[in-house]
């Protein structure tokens, strides 16, 4: 396949943006390297440079047939890195839809003879199953393979997940928790604590997409309060991360539209046993005394009836998680 046009990648990184719950604009020109993008997250705003190049097999029988490459074409050593943010250097691969993801501080210096850097296709066939996949490279580089809903994940970690390459034991670790599955206790004990953040890290940020995945795939991508689509849900935890008992099952989930998973989480709407969406009174209220009740009524529109249910009644809510995050919250 022919190299994309700047165009294209610039709407891969906006689209994987998208996919990742937030949203890219760019603001420098479409073919200057680097593209300078404000990624809007939550209540954020996150100025990011991205260096990105098609990836390819770029080369005749000589060239093994899973080994794909960028080439780092209309640049200049040293690569001009973020002072305010991250900077990213990326491949994109249209067949697959998945990045690649290289360390650019291994990347920053190079001879302008061979301004190409490589990774197994496999790799990316990985990350396109499991969300993020590892490869150590000769270099003592670990390359990472994701897929586009973990490309917020990966902008804001990148340095952290670059940084273990020396460490062969650590890659292999790393593609173990991009799998779900569990250390042993003699694996975790083996690991220094700086690296151990970091698969701790991998761990959670894998299980995030996990969850993300699942919950909106359940609910057909649709609000559960609304019904909306539009790409405009997030994937919200019933009973939230980190309170006793929460877990990332379809049952301890939700889809919900960002304005509604915001109130959800603040305790100014709630779930009922028999899954009814509805507003607490108390915070409403609060709100209201505050002069901050504009737009109630058109919010308050949608609550009052049943929330649209998976079609599969064991991804359900579960009423434990229901009423144990209506105890969390207040509500």
């Amino acid at each position: 396949m022919p190299a994309l046009t700047p165009a294209q990648l610039i709407e891969a990184i906006e689209e994987a943006f998208i996919e990742s719950t937030a949203s890219a604009a760019l603001i420098s020109a479409p073919r200057a390297h680097p593209r300078r993008f404000y990624v809007v997250a939550g209540e954020s705003t996150i100025p990011l440079w991205v260096y990105i190049w098609t990836l390819t097999h770029g080369g005749g029988a000589a060239r093994h047939k899973d080994e794909y490459r960028i080439q780092l074409t209309g640049v200049k050593a040293p690569l001009a890195v973020n002072p305010d943010g991250p900077t990213i250097l990326l491949g994109y691969e249209p067949n697959l839809k998945c990045f690649a993801g290289f360390d650019l501080r291994k990347h920053k210096q190079f001879s302008r003879h061979s301004p190409s850097i490589q990774i197994n296709i496999n790799t990316l066939r990985d990350a396109h199953r499991d969300g993020f996949a590892f490869v150590r490279k000769d270099n003592d580089e670990i390359a990472i393979g994701f897929r586009p809903d973990n490309m917020l994940s990966y902008a804001l970690n990148s340095e952290s997940l670059h940084e273990s390459g020396a460490d062969a034991r650590i890659s292999n670790l790393l593609n173990k928790v991009t799998r779900l599955e569990s250390l042993t206790a003699a694996e975790t004990a083996a690991i220094p604590p700086d690296r151990r953040r970091v698969i701790a890290q991998v761990s959670r940020l894998v299980r995030d997409s996990d969850f993300r995945r699942k919950v909106t795939i359940a609910y057909d991508r649709k609000c559960a309060v609304t019904g909306l689509q539009l790409r405009l849900i997030d994937a919200a935890h019933i009973l939230p991360v980190g309170a006793v008992g929460s877990t990332d099952d379809v049952a301890n989930g939700i889809c919900l539209s960002p304005s509604y998973h915001r109130a959800y989480d603040r305790g100014l709407i709630y779930l009922t046993d028999d899954r009814r969406m509805l507003i607490n009174e108390r915070k409403k209220q609060d709100l209201v005394r505050s002069g901050l009740g504009g737009g109630l009524a058109e919010f308050e529109a949608h609550l009052g009836r049943q929330i649209i249910l998976p079609a599969d009644r064991a991804q359900w809510p579960r009423v434990n998680f229901i009423r144990n995050a209506n105890r969390f919250r207040d509500s």
